[in-house]
């Protein structure tokens, strides 16, 4: 009987420490390329973005801080997009017609595709969400926001990213 406990508190010990892995991107190194369709079934290819600031989010349908995220980024499209700024929404569900769902009660003016773990493990492993990383005209990532946080969190780095573009 004591070695199940000792088992299963070693195991518990591992998951937890294996939860708390930190992003293993930083600011400065490449994007992870990814071509996906979105659910309106056209190509997203982010390498086909070079050249814009573009923002990823990661997110679910059942993440509460994703979810009031999404009118902000809608916002953050609607006032860039024409300056060079594009959103992608990774939805981490394991269900499109969920995401559909979603898309139907909450409105999104940027692409969405669906991740999954081949994807996520890309950018480091997505152990929490939302997950956004702000993408430099280069393709390198120039800031990575983690967790719930506030939804104007990258505003100012979005409009110096922009600003920096013109330049």
């Amino acid at each position: 009987m004591l070695r199940v406990w000792v088992a299963a508190f070693l195991l518990a010990l591992t998951a937890s420490a294996h939860a708390k892995t930190p992003i293993k991107l930083k600011p400065g190194a490449g994007a992870p390329q990814f071509v996906r369709s979105d659910l309106q079934g056209h190509p997203f290819d982010l390498k086909t973005q070079r050249g814009k600031i573009v923002l990823i989010d990661f997110w679910a349908s059942w993440c509460p801080p994703c979810i009031i995220a999404i009118p902000h980024l809608s916002q953050l499209q609607k006032k860039y997009g024409a300056r060079g700024f594009q959103v992608v929404g990774v939805s981490m569900d394991d269900s499109a017609d969920t995401v559909k769902e979603t898309m139907q009660k909450i409105r999104f003016n940027y692409p969405v595709v669906m991740g999954d773990a081949k994807l996520g493990n890309l950018y480091g492993g997505v152990l929490g969400l939302p997950l956004q990383f702000l993408v430099g005209a280069d393709g390198k990532i120039l800031a990575i926001r983690s967790g719930a946080f506030a939804p104007t969190a990258l505003d100012s780095k979005i409009a110096a990213a922009l600003a920096e573009r013109r330049e």
